[in-house]
């Protein structure tokens, strides 16, 4: 059964234990039998990202399919109504992404997205306006919805990388395959 709500597990009732039992298995399965060429191809793909081989593995599993973009809230790359450009500090980690994976700023207003990208040139691929604190459950996700449609992205193909707790549920609203806070996106070692 599947409505609101519903994360796609398995559903609680009746048989629960014998579908978590078979969901277990068959995850144990899968790692073993990846060939080695594959294995290696995705440490060096999780390398390319800059994250650690449990975090993109996880991800993909989880999502089904490889990462190809990040969604970064106006907080995670500590932009301010007067300071549009991305802090030095966070820059190189930005850059290491250019021709892996599509990099979108949700950007906080009175800031314009427009005045980012002019601010960023290199770092940013598209920004749009970050969801309102405020909006409901459906707008946001319209909000996340139209911004990686208008990227040309699939949400379950993009990372959220949020530094609040109230922009954790962007990932969620937007079905995107997974979340990463800013600091475990941009202040760790990654191997």
């Amino acid at each position: 059964m599947s409505g609101i709500g519903h994360n796609g597990g398995p559903v609680m009732g009746p048989g629960f234990g014998f579908r978590k039992h078979a969901w277990a298995k068959a995850r144990k399965d899968l790692l073993p039998k990846l060939p080695l060429q594959i294995v290696r191809i995705r440490v060096a793909r999780a390398k390319r990202l800059g994250l650690e081989y449990r975090t993109y593995a996880t991800i993909r599993a989880t999502a089904g399919r490889d990462i190809v973009g990040f969604l970064f809230s106006g907080n995670a790359l500590d932009l301010r109504p007067r300071q549009v450009a991305v802090p030095e500090g966070l820059r190189a980690r930005l850059a290491g992404l250019e021709g892996e994976a599509v990099r979108v700023a949700a950007v906080y207003a009175p800031a314009h997205p427009g005045a980012v990208l002019a601010a960023n040139p290199d770092l940013i691929d598209f920004a749009a306006p970050a969801p309102g604190f405020t909006d409901s459950w459906a707008a946001l996700r319209d909000r996340i919805k139209t911004t990686l449609c208008t990227s040309n992205l699939p949400a379950d193909g993009v990372v959220l990388v949020a530094a609040t707790a109230i922009e954790r549920d962007w990932c969620g609203a937007g079905q995107l395959a997974g979340l990463l806070s800013a600091d475990a996106f941009f202040r760790s070692q990654h191997v």
